[in-house]
């Protein structure tokens, strides 16, 4: 099976200003609560338990699309204990567009607070790809061959489909795309944490 890459290219998509705005507003209303509930004034309230909270509530942190335009050659044929039978050759070209989409899982973020050296330590989850979409307007099918004895099938389709996303997925992250989720993802959270009530006392450090 042959797969020639006619175009591909990596974007960013980062959502930070929605992603800070929701993060603060809930840490703020977090100490809020925590104010009335002491009977005075609110302060701001940094706990491990708070920031940890607010950062796994938004469970996964999509930070990159990987777009491409992917062409693939299948062929198949019958095959009598390893004699290539004639004439029963069946075989199609097929192009499509893609996006691969990856980030960081927040559920299983840590973190931790040392108060004697006032450091905030938040340890990200390795990056992994959250979707992979290959739009069915997108895809086109050229120079269709088959025959009676080894007629093409929906199966053919759609398990050509599963390998060429294997394969593309692979290439991305072989071009980086975790790594740059992972930056982005340390990024955002940083962002975040420097924003965040009460977090100008401590120094912040996200591994």
């Amino acid at each position: 099976m042959e797969i020639e890459a006619k175009h591909m290219r990596l974007r960013t998509k980062l959502l930070l200003a929605v992603f800070v705005l929701a993060l603060i507003a809930g840490a703020a209303f977090s100490a809020f609560l925590y104010g009335l509930r002491q009977g005075q004034e609110p302060e701001p309230v940094v706990t491990g338990d708070l920031l940890g909270e607010q950062l796994r509530s938004i469970q996964e942190l999509g930070t990159v699309a990987y777009y491409y335009t992917n062409m693939g050659r299948f062929e198949n044929h019958l095959d009598f204990y390893g004699w290539k039978v004639p004439f029963t050759t069946k075989s199609f070209i097929v192009s499509y567009d893609g996006v691969i989409k990856a980030g960081v899982d927040l559920s299983e973020v840590a973190v931790q607070i040392d108060e004697e050296s006032k450091t905030v330590t938040v340890t990200l989850p390795a990056g992994k790809i959250l979707s992979h979409e290959i739009p069915e307007d997108s895809i086109q099918v050229f120079d269709e061959s088959s025959n009676i004895f080894n007629s093409i099938t929906i199966e053919d389709y759609t398990g050509f489909t599963a390998e060429q996303k294997s394969i593309l997925e692979q290439r991305a992250i072989d071009n980086g795309l975790l790594a740059e989720a992972e930056e982005k993802a340390q990024a955002a959270v940083e962002a975040f944490l420097s924003l965040a009530p009460g977090m100008d006392a401590y120094a912040l450090n996200i591994q």
